[in-house]
């Protein structure tokens, strides 16, 4: 076991885990962040995306030791109140059927907004392209994000 201060969702939280314990499985179940998901365990579906210091990261594979001093977010730090204009969005848009996909897809779509203001479609296509939706929404979650690109300007 090793302790680490760790800043999630701008608060520093101290935790005793093993240092190859995988982030999402901290988030999840020490912390008790549950809308980051596990989906797949080996990187592949996206369903567990959160942002380290800004980047989007699969949680199932990185071990708490790898994040010591960078910044976290999940989706329950995109916006406290639930009125990120990805979240209207996809509201805006039903993108979510089952939504167990949804909180990756978002971070995953908020680290291309972040880098990227106003993307075309095939820019939205290829930055998303990772990210797996069983329900296949895929056109959804891309007019929802061409719908948020447009309501931050």
């Amino acid at each position: 076991m090793s302790q680490y201060t760790l800043a999630i969702n701008g608060t520093l939280h101290r935790v005793d885990v093993p240092a190859e314990m995988p982030l999402l499985w901290l988030i999840r179940d020490t912390l008790n962040l549950t809308g980051t998901k596990f989906g797949c365990g080996i990187a592949q579906c996206g369903a567990c995306t959160v942002h380290v210091n800004g980047q989007p990261t699969r949680s199932c594979v990185t071990p708490v030791s790898a994040v010591k001093g960078k910044k976290i977010t999940t989706i329950e730090g995109l916006s406290p109140t639930g009125d990120h204009p990805l979240q209207k969005a996809w509201i805006a848009e039903q993108v979510p059927q089952c939504g167990y996909c949804q909180s990756g897809q978002i971070m995953t779509a908020a680290a291309l907004l972040a880098k990227n203001k106003q993307p075309t479609r095939e820019q939205i296509v290829a930055h998303m392209s990772g990210n797996i939706c069983r329900c296949g929404t895929y056109n959804h979650i891309i007019a929802a994000i061409q719908r948020a690109a447009a309501a931050q300007g």
